[in-house]
């Protein structure tokens, strides 16, 4: 049987699947992949202090090499539902658009692949006349996650870890995400920056704003060290990847008085950096900076993930080839926009990122064209072809 894209993709859009809630999501997809004879896996992923999350595996052959797709089908919030022209969970055909909740980030890329797996394998009972293993050279995989859009915590991570405790191989991974600012085929995801978070804490003196000779301001302690990290070129950028770059976004004292000098002052930043660098690194470098201008401060990091740029030429021609017979473009390798799942996926296979167009992910009345749906299924079944025939 072939799949409907559009119609998938409403079904999955119909379930509110805000992160990290299920709502039915998972069994519209596991139902249309056992369609199909995919053998589904789920499993729910706990730890302390946050929700239980589940998470689907689902796979077709047994022998190698294994292509997975992977991706989510949780969603953001909708925010102010009454701003949307439709109702965020009722998807809507309207003007060659499907409107929706995930619409591009990223239930329509999952119904897309679902569908594309449906026509390729159609091509091969229709070659070999009677569908079995051998109908083509290899196995088919999903790994779906609940845990995208938020915290990332029982989430693709845990079932990468798990896949390997079973002794299951991804050979190669494609990630769904919404990877073409404008139009289908621009932009082809070949890494991605890492992310270190941060908060820097700096304890003064308290005291008299007329009196500072008696007290230690921390405020000025922090903008110094803030003017140094700002101020200090980490790089240049590389052929890939732009300039490493640090972004404060927030300064904060909390001080209602205007005539005391505060105790502690406290600002919050972010390093989007490039593979010159580690996460270690750049901490490291961050406390030298600090140290330098004041000794009593406090600094909690958290890396997100850490840059990585796939190499692998042959998957990556894979995939321009997909898009270029598919759409009539070639995509741009990039490694722009924020952290995706794939710098988890990055430590198991080669991977790279496609999906539909970035114009309204995360915002009010999100929708994709029905054009894209279409012609990123085109896609899909472009890769398909090309990845098990190489």
């Amino acid at each position: 049987m072939t799949i409907d894209p559009i119609q998938l993709a409403q079904d999955l859009i119909r379930c509110p699947s805000i992160t990290p809630q299920d709502a039915g999501v998972m069994d519209v997809l596991q139902g249309a992949l056992a369609s199909l004879g995919f053998t589904v896996t789920r499993k729910i992923f706990h730890e302390d202090g946050f929700e239980d999350t589940e998470n689907l595996y689902a796979r077709l052959g047994t022998q190698a090499p294994n292509l997975c797709f992977a991706g989510h089908t949780d969603v953001v919030p909708v925010g102010d539902e009454a701003g949307w022209r439709f109702p965020p969970f009722e998807p809507t055909l309207h003007g060659g658009h499907l409107y929706g909740r995930g619409a591009e980030d990223m239930k329509g890329a999952v119904a897309c692949f679902v569908t594309a797996v449906s026509r390729f394998l159609q091509e091969s009972r229709v070659q070999t006349s009677e569908f079995s293993e051998g109908a083509f050279a290899g196995s088919i995989s999903l790994l779906i996650t609940n845990d995208e859009e938020g915290i990332a915590i029982n989430g693709t991570k845990k079932m990468l870890e798990w896949l390997a405790q079973q002794g299951e191989k991804l050979d190669a991974c494609v990630v769904g995400e919404p990877t073409n600012p404008v139009v289908l085929g621009e932009m082809l995801k070949v890494g991605r920056r890492g992310s270190l978070t941060c908060t820097l804490s700096v304890r003064g003196k308290q005291g008299h704003v007329a009196y500072p000779e008696l007290a230690d301001n921390p405020v000025t302690h922090l903008v110094a060290m803030l003017h140094a990290l700002k101020s200090h070129t980490l790089d240049e950028g590389t052929e890939f990847f732009p300039p490493s770059n640090l972004e404060v976004t927030s300064i904060d004292v909390g001080n209602p008085a205007v005539n005391v000098i505060p105790a502690v002052a406290t600002a919050k930043f972010n390093i989007r950096f490039n593979n010159l660098h580690t996460g270690a690194a750049i901490e490291q470098w961050i406390h030298d900076t600090c140290k330098a201008v004041n000794t009593h401060y406090e600094l909690h990091a958290r890396l997100s993930g850490e840059a990585f740029l796939t190499e692998n030429k042959a998957f990556t021609d894979v995939m321009v080839a997909a898009v270029q017979r598919a759409t009539g473009r070639t995509p741009k390798l990039s490694t722009t926009g924020g952290t995706s799942d794939a710098r988890f996926i990055k430590d198991y296979c080669p991977v790279v990122e496609f999906g539909t167009t970035g114009r309204t992910p995360h915002m009010v009345d999100e929708n994709v064209s029905l054009d894209t749906l279409m012609q990123l299924t085109d896609v899909y079944v472009e890769m398909l072809r090309g990845y098990f025939s190489s």
